[in-house]
């Protein structure tokens, strides 16, 4: 087996400790990682009655602009449409209240990183 690039296993231990946060805030988990053609889905959790889609962003350096601000426009229209399609294939949830949150987290997921969650982060 191929061992996974750093920025690559960086980025799932990221995601590893988001998900661990939001359990043990209450949300359980629906799906991780869920692919389509148009798209990755991170995280689909549960908060209550609303189906959350989270995105885990990760930045070991803040030079370029931090994880949170790495959610750009054309980021979120990707979003939409995988949740979208998601709602569409897991009818399920597809009456279900939804938003989009993400994490972002800086530094060392390892060593006490910067955690920032932002629900409802494309109400704005």
């Amino acid at each position: 087996m191929i061992p996974a690039a750093p920025h690559l296993q960086a980025g799932r231990e990221a995601e590893a400790f988001a998900l661990q946060h939001l359990q043990r805030e209450g949300l359980s988990l629906i799906a991780q990682n869920w692919l389509c053609k148009r798209g990755e889905l991170d995280l689909v959790m549960l908060d209550g009655d609303t189906v959350v889609f989270v995105e885990v962003r990760y930045r070991r350096h803040t030079g370029w602009g931090g994880a949170l601000e790495s959610v750009d426009v054309r980021k979120r229209k990707k979003l939409v449409i995988a949740a979208q399609l998601f709602l569409q294939t897991t009818s399920r949830w597809a009456d279900s209240p939804c938003r989009f949150d993400v994490i972002g987290i800086n530094g060392n997921p390892g060593k006490e990183p910067s955690f920032n969650w932002l629900k409802n982060a494309f109400d704005s």
